[in-house]
């Protein structure tokens, strides 16, 4: 992490005085540095030079559209990025994710939800790459990336090719809002980029092999009408 090694540095891109002093506070209270910013122009000097390990940004901005902020941050980084929006349509929350964002929260939002997701990307940022590590666990689930092995309660988990690479690529992205699109081109391959039944399909034979419930799951969630979130 950037300045002090013990603080997270969050960069809050945001026109919106009052709600930008609303989330600074909440932020700094959870013991982050807020670095501030209400234009993209401004936002890109901040990120390029503060070393943030998250970006909270708006999409709707005095000099753009935060999409484009989105879209050349994913040009030299892969820092989560959480958007906080008025806009509520699925295409718009499905535009900013297919363009690179990590999380979508609609205005107006709780500061317990919005905390809740930035410790959860943090998390992830900070525990390391779960393939360089080796080994993930999460219920009576283990991925062992290296002898590419599945195991649930000890047993050898049989899946599909599709199957593993669904499953692995899911769970090397916790707590991130995935969309169909996201999920078929880097599972599937860009050829594939429409063919969302097959996302509908494949997750639902994942969740019969690692899910106690399937009808209930607790690792693989629907985000309706968007994609798919993994909780580990």
């Amino acid at each position: 992490m950037a300045g002090d090694s013990t603080k997270p540095v969050v960069i809050l891109i945001e026109d919106e005085i009052q709600i930008r002093r609303f989330v600074r506070m909440a932020l700094e209270a959870e013991g982050c540095v807020v670095h501030e910013s209400d234009t993209i122009k401004r936002g890109l000097i901040e990120a390029a030079t503060r070393h943030p390990d998250i970006i909270v940004l708006d999409l709707g901005l005095p000099d753009g559209e935060g999409v484009d902020f989105i879209h050349d941050i994913r040009n030299w980084s892969e820092i989560p990025i959480l958007i906080l929006s008025a806009r509520t349509e699925e295409k718009e929350k499905v535009r900013a994710l297919d363009a690179g964002a990590d999380d979508y929260l609609t205005k107006p939002f709780g500061v317990a939800e919005l905390i809740a997701r930035i410790r959860a990307h943090l998390r992830r940022r900070t525990s390391g790459k779960n393939e360089n590590q080796g080994v993930i666990e999460f219920g009576s689930v283990r991925i062992d990336w290296q002898k590419r092995i599945v195991e649930r309660n000890g047993k050898i988990l049989h899946l599909t090719p599709i199957e593993y690479r669904l499953l692995t690529y899911m769970a090397s992205n916790p707590d991130c809002v995935l969309t169909q699109k996201q999920i078929l081109k880097s599972v599937w391959g860009p050829s594939h980029s429409e063919d969302v039944h097959y996302v509908r399909i494949y997750m639902g034979r994942l969740r019969k092999k690692i899910e106690d419930l399937p009808s209930q799951p607790k690792h693989i969630m629907t985000e309706s009408s968007v994609g798919y979130r993994f909780i580990l």
